[in-house]
C-alpha cells in the first residue's frame, strides 16, 4: 500500500466503543468531520460503563498513536464526558470534546484552540434532533429516540456522562425512519439510555408505546421495529398492547434486571424486585407466545453473598432470559456502590462465568427445540442474518444481503448459530 493511499485510508476515522447509542453518534460525527481538510484524524468515541471498557479506550488510543505518530486523536464519548482529566493527561491525545459538544457539526469543522471542550451535560435541556443516513455494512438501522436518564442507581456513571433524560419529539423521528426507509432499511432499533422513559419530558408526556403507535401510523415501510433494552418498571400499556398485537414489533425484549435478589436491588437502587420480573416475564409469554427475552445481570454486586447470587442465577431459569449481557460489577469512583464492602475479584469473576454457562445451556435446549421450525430471517453478510427473535441464524441458499426470507432450521452449531435453508 502506497503512502496516499494509507494516508486517505487514515483520513477521518471513528473508532465506537459501548452501546448501540453511541454507534448512532458515531455516525453523525463521521458525517461532521470535513472531508477536505488536510487533517488526519481518528475520533475515539468512548463508553464509561466499566473501568475495563475506560481501559480498552485508552490502550486504544496508544497503539493508535504509536502506528500513526502524525494523526490527530480526539476523544469524546461518556469516558471522556466524566473524566476529560484522564485523557487531557495522556501525551497522545490532541482534543478531548464532551458529549454534547461532539455533535456539533461547526466544532469538527475547526477544532478550537482549547485542548478540553468538556461542558456540564446536566445543563442540557433538550436533545438535538439528529439525522443519520444509513450504517454502512448492517441492515438493521438504529434510531435515537431519547437522551440521559433521570434515575440513580448506585452502581451506574452514566448519567454523570449523558446528562438527564431528554426525549426527542415524534416529528423529528418520523423524518428520521422515512430517510432511513427510502434508503433502504427495512428493521430498526429504538436506542437511547433509558428509552422506557421517553416522553417524560415532552407537551403531553406521551409514553413510549404511544410513540411507536403514531410512528407505525404515520411511516410506511417500516416492515420490523426492536426496542433496545426496556426497564421491567416502565412498560406503559400502549407497549404492552404492542407487544401483543403488533406482529411489525419483534418478539424479542431486553430487560434491565440487574439481580434476582431483593435486598441487592434495592442496594442498587433499582424499581422493581425480584418478583417482578417473572410476573412481568410470564404476562408478557401469556400476550406474545413466541417472545424471547433477554437480561442484564451484574455478578458481584458490593455486598452480594453467595445466597443472594444464587437467586440470580436461579433467576435466568424461572423467568427464561436467553439473551444475556454479564457485567462482573466494575466500581465507579463517584457512585454509592463504590462506597460499599466490595466482593472480591476473583467470585466477581466466578459468579459472571457461572452465569454465562447458566445462559448458554438454557439457549441450547431452547434452540434445540427450534429444529424443524420455520424462521424469518433478514440476511446481512455471508447469508447470515437474524431471526424474528434475535437469534444468528445462516440460511443456504442464493439470497442478497438485506432479504427477508423464511427458512426452515436443519440444525443448531455448537456456537449456538441455527443453520436452515429456505425452499
Amino acid at each position: 500500500m502506497d503512502e496516499m493511499t494509507k494516508s486517505s485510508i487514515m483520513k477521518n476515522k471513528v473508532e465506537t466503543f459501548g452501546c448501540r447509542l453511541n454507534a448512532f453518534e458515531s455516525k453523525i460525527i463521521e458525517a461532521n468531520l470535513p472531508s477536505d481538510s488536510n487533517v488526519s484524524r481518528v475520533v475515539f468515541n468512548s463508553c464509561a460503563v466499566t473501568s475495563e471498557a475506560v481501559r480498552q479506550v485508552k490502550q486504544s488510543i496508544r497503539k493508535t498513536r504509536r502506528q500513526n505518530p502524525d494523526i490527530e486523536i480526539v476523544v469524546t464519548g461518556c469516558a471522556a464526558q466524566i473524566d476529560p482529566d484522564i485523557f487531557g493527561k495522556m501525551a497522545e491525545v490532541d482534543h478531548v470534546i464532551g458529549n454534547e459538544e461532539k455533535l456539533n457539526p461547526n466544532i469538527w469543522s475547526r477544532l478550537p484552540t482549547e485542548r478540553v471542550i468538556v461542558n456540564d451535560i446536566m445543563n442540557i435541556k433538550e436533545t438535538a434532533p439528529q439525522m443519520v443516513a444509513g450504517f454502512k455494512g448492517r441492515f438493521r438501522a438504529f434510531a435515537q429516540i431519547q437522551q440521559g436518564c433521570d434515575h440513580r442507581c448506585t452502581f451506574c456513571i452514566i448519567p454523570y456522562g449523558r446528562g438527564n433524560s431528554r426525549s426527542v419529539p415524534i416529528g423529528e423521528i418520523v423524518k428520521q425512519f422515512r430517510l432511513l426507509i427510502k434508503n433502504g432499511y427495512k428493521e430498526f432499533v429504538l436506542t437511547g439510555v433509558d428509552i422506557t422513559s421517553y416522553g417524560s419530558d415532552l407537551p403531553g408526556q406521551p409514553r413510549l408505546g404511544t410513540m411507536i403507535k403514531r410512528l407505525l401510523k404515520n411511516v410506511e415501510g417500516i416492515e420490523r421495529l426492536r426496542l433496545s433494552s426496556v426497564d421491567p418498571s416502565e412498560i406503559d400499556e400502549d407497549l404492552l398492547d404492542l407487544i401483543a398485537n403488533e406482529k411489525r414489533l419483534m418478539p424479542s425484549l431486553h430487560l434491565s434486571v440487574q439481580a434476582g435478589n431483593d435486598l441487592i436491588l434495592k442496594r442498587m437502587k433499582r424499581r422493581h424486585l425480584r418478583d417482578d420480573v417473572i410476573k412481568l416475564s410470564t404476562l408478557l409469554r401469556e400476550i406474545r407466545p413466541n417472545i424471547v427475552l433477554g437480561a442484564d445481570l451484574i455478578a458481584g454486586f458490593p455486598t452480594e453473598t453467595d445466597e443472594m447470587f444464587k437467586q440470580t442465577i436461579d433467576l435466568i431459569s424461572e423467568a427464561e432470559l436467553l439473551h444475556l449481557h454479564i457485567f462482573p460489577y466494575s466500581a465507579r469512583i463517584g457512585t454509592p456502590a463504590a462506597k460499599m464492602p466490595q466482593v472480591t475479584s476473583d467470585t466477581k469473576k466466578m459468579r459472571a462465568k457461572l452465569l454465562r454457562e447458566a445462559g448458554v445451556k438454557l439457549m441450547t435446549d431452547y434452540l434445540s427445540k427450534r429444529v424443524g421450525r420455520n424462521e424469518t430471517v433478514l440476511l446481512e453478510q455471508n447469508d447470515t442474518g437474524y431471526t424474528d427473535q434475535f437469534f444468528p441464524m445462516k440460511v443456504s441458499g442464493n439470497h442478497k444481503p438485506g432479504e427477508i426470507v423464511t427458512a426452515k432450521v436443519d440444525n443448531v452449531m455448537e456456537d449456538n448459530t441455527l443453520v436452515g435453508s429456505t425452499s
